[in-house]
């Protein structure tokens, strides 16, 4: 049997309903502690998050960059409106501080697009000892991931939106340079790579793209062909089933099934697309097994959610609690991104050196784990009011 889920009963040992706003809010105050904490290495207004190397998971670095801040601020403002009152303005007081972060991360010549790493000081790997050394001669092009989460948190205005959706085609597969590390049968497709820099190869994978499609869709932008070409590969993979056979490779950035279909779910409970829709019993399937088959507490949390936004409910006499869900937040054993160096190798090294750990390195997120708690738990409010209505 999976590990559990409803988070309430975890909270308070039983599932009384009466208790659901104290944990909101208890989680909510677990987010603004992480932010007010007076953290040197961060920018006011982080939520921080640190880097651990695939060969020596003994030693925890602080990893400047607006990712996980974009996240926390993307999510809270996306389950803002489900809360009572007064969490709505606890949340809007975090959310307010994330707006003081990005900026260290903007493209210098003023274009709408944002970087992992800070762009005011170029840093690669922040904290990282030698690594630094290289800060100017190896600093990374401003990514599509970064730019479209973050876009989407501060609510950019639609001719933002519309002038970095051109920009991003500019770069996609074929455009610049052509892919070099994906299956031989979908190397043609002309989706969208990871990357803005005219340097870096091109680069696919499904949790970015299923991003940018988000994204593409929040704005109601008009399809063109990277869209639909990503789309595409998208559907591809998932019909080969390389979600479950080869996540990390078709994920280089994200590497895991259970990431891969929460992704996957947000973007479908968004948008309106007829072949993931399709796809979508093979993939329910999959997170449901996924699910029962968890040791996780935040690999249960991503997927209850998936099923949750499927419309799969769990029956509560599967659910069971996990006696140290709290430490499982805060011990630095999750990792929802992980900084591949290898995924831009070509496709056989890709998979060697990948596989070996070379260049890999798992990062957490305390404050996006409570924020993924929360969500989860807005979505089991929201389909139990679902079912209570006559």
């Amino acid at each position: 049997m999976g590990i559990v889920f409803v988070v309430i009963c975890l909270f308070v040992g039983k599932p009384l309903l009466a208790q659901k706003d104290a944990f909101h809010s208890w989680l909510i105050s677990q987010i603004q502690q992480e932010q007010f904490k007076a953290f040197p290495s961060f920018p006011n207004g982080s939520l921080p998050s640190y880097r651990r190397y695939a060969w020596n998971k003994q030693i925890e670095k602080a990893d400047v960059n607006p990712f996980f801040t974009a996240l926390v601020d993307f999510t809270l403002k996306n389950i803002e409106a489900d809360l009572p009152p007064d969490l709505q303005l606890q949340v809007k007081q975090i959310r307010s501080n994330c707006k003081k972060v990005y900026p260290k991360f903007a493209n210098r010549s003023g274009r709408p697009t944002y970087n992992f790493w800070p762009t005011d000081t170029p840093t690669i790997f922040p904290n990282g000892g030698w690594l630094n050394w290289f800060n100017s001669t190896q600093a990374l092009p401003d990514d599509m991931d970064d730019t479209v989460m973050i876009l989407l948190a501060l609510q950019s205005s639609d001719s933002t939106a519309k002038y970095v959706h051109q920009l991003m085609a500019g770069y996609a597969n074929g455009q610049k340079k052509s892919i070099k590390n994906t299956y031989s049968n979908l190397q043609h497709l002309p989706a969208y790579s990871t990357w803005f820099g005219n340097k870096m190869p091109v680069d696919f994978d499904i949790c970015v793209l299923s991003n940018i499609l988000y994204f593409v869709e929040q704005y109601r932008l008009p399809w063109q062909a990277a869209d639909s070409a990503s789309l595409e590969w998208i559907v591809k993979v998932i019909e080969e089933d390389k979600y479950l056979t080869e996540p990390d490779f078709i994920s280089p950035h994200y590497q895991r099934t259970p990431v891969i279909l929460y992704h996957l779910s947000r973007l479908m409970q968004f948008g309106n697309f007829p072949a993931l829709k399709k796809l979508q019993p093979r993939l329910e399937q999959a997170a449901l097994k996924a699910w029962e088959n968890s040791t996780h507490l935040m690999d249960a949390t991503l997927l209850h959610t998936a099923l949750l936004r499927w419309g799969v409910q769990i029956p509560y006499e599967k659910q069971m609690p996990h006696s140290n869900w709290q430490a499982q937040i805060t011990d630095g054993s999750f990792s929802f991104f992980i900084a591949n160096m290898s995924s831009m190798l070509p496709r056989f090294f890709k998979k060697t050196i990948g596989s070996s750990g070379a260049g890999t390195f798992y990062y957490t997120c305390d404050a996006y784990n409570y924020a993924l708690i929360l969500e989860n738990l807005v979505w089991q409010q929201k389909i139990g009011q679902k079912k209570s209505t006559p």
